[in-house]
């Protein structure tokens, strides 16, 4: 069964919930068991202590240390104690004092006791006993019941980050639906603006419409098509294809130099080597626009953007360069999230889409592998140089 990274992360508090649950009570049970055998020992020793006073005599001519089991008699502050004989209760400690203090109510208690506990019996003299009833002490009390209050809190946490993460990743794809949308109409406007300059301008004067209005129309046309074929790509696969890389990248640069201030210079480091790799062309040109225009950005219009391909082993390496204004080490990674822009008039979907571009349908890599602030920006690509199976 393949798992979503949403599924997996929701499994994963579940069984991170489940875990500690019943660890906690696992471990609270052994404590509780362990407190509950040294509170019946502690009775023991009680009702032992309370069994020597009462055959004390201090006529008799055995002498006993009586403030020995005296000691032990006060000692006991936490554990509910009753000692009762045939006829009913004769002393009670530690109980609270608005059941103490209502004959009904301690009735009552001590019915429970006798119902739930087992007595410990005192010998005062020949046919004549005592018995010790006792209750847990708060604290094991509170102890017993801790898991469950815990459970409480560890499915509170589970609840509140199970809404948090759903509402974070609808948020998430909220800002990649508004930024695709800004995205399109960003994109078709470019070839639309300059489509209506040229009707309007053959409106003007029919006459002198020319072979190269109608070149430069269909190159818009042409645009908007590539435009279309790209939108209509993302949520589906597509379709790769063995080409020329280095063929790829010059179409890219020479169509971004024709778009570009002539501030902005281009450098396509090539070499004697043919790259064939597998690419969906529209998607991969649309990479490769993305970062030259995130570059222009960075460099304000001003410096030099060069490209770098080399192998290495079974991929392609393409580095990326700008002589822009750099970033620091911790933006690496956000740069590609989506809405993360660090530009006023920005959405953030540029580098999003670059790379899941590359990774989901390329199987690719692509991140930043090195920034100098005030001097340049590397990004990298690699790509598998293999022909497709």
């Amino acid at each position: 069964m393949n798992f979503s990274l949403k599924q997996y992360i929701k499994f994963t508090l579940l069984l991170l919930a489940l875990g500690i649950g019943l660890f906690s009570l696992y471990y609270t049970d052994n404590m509780v068991k362990k407190i509950a055998i040294e509170e019946r020992k502690k009775i023991s020793q009680w009702a032992e202590a309370m069994e020597a006073l009462s055959k004390y005599d201090p006529r008799g001519e055995m002498n006993i240390d009586i403030t020995f089991y005296a000691k032990i008699i006060e000692s006991n502050t936490t554990i509910p104690v009753i000692l009762a004989d045939s006829k009913g209760i004769i002393t009670n400690r530690n109980i609270d004092s608005s059941i103490s203090k209502n004959d009904n109510l301690l009735n009552a208690y001590f019915k429970k006791l006798k119902e739930n506990s087992d007595p410990i019996k005192i010998k005062i003299a020949e046919d004549d006993y005592q018995y010790v009833y006792y209750d847990d002490s708060s604290i094991l009390k509170q102890l017993k019941v801790y898991p469950f209050y815990q459970l409480g809190i560890v499915g509170l946490f589970v609840v509140v980050s199970y809404f948090a993460f759903s509402y974070s990743r609808k948020s998430e794809q909220n800002q990649v639906w508004v930024g695709l949308a800004k995205e399109t109409a960003h994109q078709l406007g470019t070839p639309m603006s300059s489509l209506m300059a040229w009707v309007d301008l053959m409106s003007l004067d029919k006459e002198q419409a020319n072979e190269q209005t109608y070149d430069e129309m269909r190159k818009d046309l042409d645009r908007l098509k590539v435009i279309t074929e790209r939108f209509s790509k993302i949520g589906s696969v597509p379709v790769l294809k063995e080409e020329n890389l280095i063929s790829i990248l010059n179409h890219c640069v020479d169509y971004m130099k024709t778009r570009s201030a002539e501030t902005v210079n281009f450098h396509l480091i090539e070499n004697d080597e043919d790259y064939i790799v597998s690419l969906n062309v529209p998607l991969f040109e649309w990479v490769i626009e993305n970062l030259i225009k995130n570059a222009i950005d960075a460099m304000e219009g001003v410096g030099s953007i060069t490209f770098t391909t080399r192998k290495k082993g079974d991929h392609i390496i393409i580095d990326i360069s700008d002589t822009g204004k750099g970033m620091s080490k911790r933006l690496f990674k956000r740069v590609f999230n989506p809405g993360f822009t660090t530009k006023k008039r920005g959405w953030g979907l540029g580098l999003s889409l670059v790379k899941r571009i590359i990774l989901n349908y390329h199987k690719g890599n692509i991140f930043v592998k090195e920034s100098i602030p005030n001097k340049r920006t590397t990004f990298r690509i690699i790509l598998k140089n293999r022909a497709l199976a």
